[in-house]
């Protein structure tokens, strides 16, 4: 175990997250997630069990609290003290004996439970799971640094590097342990396919290189389906070519953005998501609900949630194995997608042999810019639009190395008003035809 790491008092081995997921992928199965945490342990134990008895395939989440995300103990310990209601399980806060008695008899090889906190500084998070037994969470040196604060990336960098290292010294208990990136969820929307599908594969090779070979990479969906298989797609050919010798499946993500705020919207959405995971061969999903746009969801709600994915996911037509590694090559193909995020994953690799030295290189001669991200460490000067069609495209490429792939005809300069018009581009469309008695979006 590295240095400072923790000798964990419960079994790490149980509850295999990467295991589950691809014993349900070969049973021919979706996992669906929900994003739920709770400050009250009560209420924390008891959404890990309604999700456990959702009829769906499940994995429960812990969803940390926007004051243990930053590093804020002490106004977690004035809340509880105070009795105040806090956003999420604050692991690091509470005793390990707590965090066990939430889990005790719920965490188990055929219901795991991850960890998901949003931390640029995240090692004392990966203590506390270590110590209660966990073995699964998710994050990454970029995706939980540029859109969240002011953490200058090259100290998230170092942050990451110990506590993935902190991570991977499970595997001398005996554990696999699991890192998903959230990578491909960048800002949550108007980020182009093929940003987010580099950044999840770069931040799943970092991992990988120190030392966890169990990963999974994240999609979130976007503004056109079609894009998105395009996209998935040309995140599974990269992640089969780049990570050959590691286990890795594919987690999408339900619309991060602004949500509709019908119900009707709000299913038809979600189900769209569902589809897309099932068709383009992906093992897991995260879930919203129908309150997403109004209010924190309640847990009858993540349950609703999960058992409509779940309904969805088997109604759908998935393709048969061979068929669908076949449609798999196809799809990705030298897409639009996959080649522009394959030139962005070999600039960074061109930037210096050490993976994490290059990300911040990259960042810096702007061969990675997250277009609307406002933190220093980002150049800023990429904009996206959303085309007639739906897709995302490149305004401005600033120095990404991708001018020669990108067709810079249907480029416009992109106004304030076109960028709110694009921030509710999707509730809209969900929205409008049960509003107004029209045909929903295909």
């Amino acid at each position: 175990m590295p240095q400072g790491g923790p000798a964990p008092p419960a079994d790490p081995r149980v509850g295999d997250f990467g295991a589950f997921v691809r014993r349900a992928r070969r049973a021919g199965r979706l996992v669906v997630q929900p994003r739920m945490g709770f400050g009250d342990v009560g209420a924390m134990r008891e959404g890990l069990l309604a999700t456990r008895g959702a009829d769906a395939t499940t994995v429960g989440t812990l969803t940390l609290d926007s004051f243990t995300r930053v590093g804020d103990l002490a106004a977690v310990e004035t809340a509880l003290r105070d009795g105040i209601g806090i956003n999420g399980f604050p692991i690091v806060s509470y005793d390990t004996d707590t965090t066990r008695s939430v889990l005790r008899g719920v965490l188990a090889d055929d219901f795991p439970v991850q960890v998901r906190h949003g931390s640029a500084a995240p090692f004392d998070i990966f203590v506390a799971l270590m110590r209660a037994g966990l073995s699964a969470t998710e994050g990454g040196p970029v995706s939980y640094c540029l859109p969240y604060g002011r953490t200058p990336l090259d100290e998230s960098l170092r942050n990451w590097e110990r506590s993935t290292a902190l991570l991977a010294g499970l595997r001398e208990w005996g554990a696999r342990p699991h890192l998903e990136t959230f990578g491909g969820c960048m800002l949550g929307q108007l980020c182009p396919p093929s940003m987010l599908v580099a950044v999840s594969v770069l931040e799943a090779l970092f991992f990988h290189r120190l030392g966890i070979d169990d990963v999974s990479v994240s999609y979130a969906q976007q503004t056109s389906g079609a894009q998105d298989r395009e996209a998935v797609f040309a995140l599974r050919r990269l992640c089969a070519e780049l990570l050959p010798d590691a286990d890795w499946h594919v987690v999408v993500y339900a619309y991060m953005g602004v949500y509709p705020t019908t119900p009707e919207g709000c299913l038809r959405l979600l189900g769209q998501a569902a589809e897309l995971a099932v068709g383009t061969g992906c093992e897991r999903l995260i879930v919203k609900t129908v309150a997403e746009s109004r209010r924190i969801p309640t847990i009858a709600e993540n349950v609703a949630a999960l058992e409509h994915a779940g309904r969805v996911a088997r109604a759908a037509d998935a393709p048969a194995p061979a068929a669908s590694a076949a449609s798999e090559r196809e799809a990705a193909g030298d897409s639009q997608t996959y080649a522009e995020a394959r030139a962005l994953v070999d600039a960074v690799f061109d930037s210096h042999p050490d993976l994490g030295r290059a990300l911040l290189l990259a960042f810096k001669r702007g061969h990675l810019d997250i277009p609307y991200c406002l933190h220093p460490d980002n150049a800023g000067r990429c904009r996206s639009y959303i085309d007639d069609d739906g897709w995302l495209r490149w305004a401005d490429t600033g120095s990404l190395p991708i001018k020669g792939l990108v067709d810079g005809r249907g480029a416009r300069p992109v106004t304030s008003s076109d960028l709110l018009e694009a921030l509710s581009y999707v509730q809209r469309s969900y929205d409008r035809p049960f509003l107004h008695g029209e045909r929903p979006p295909p």
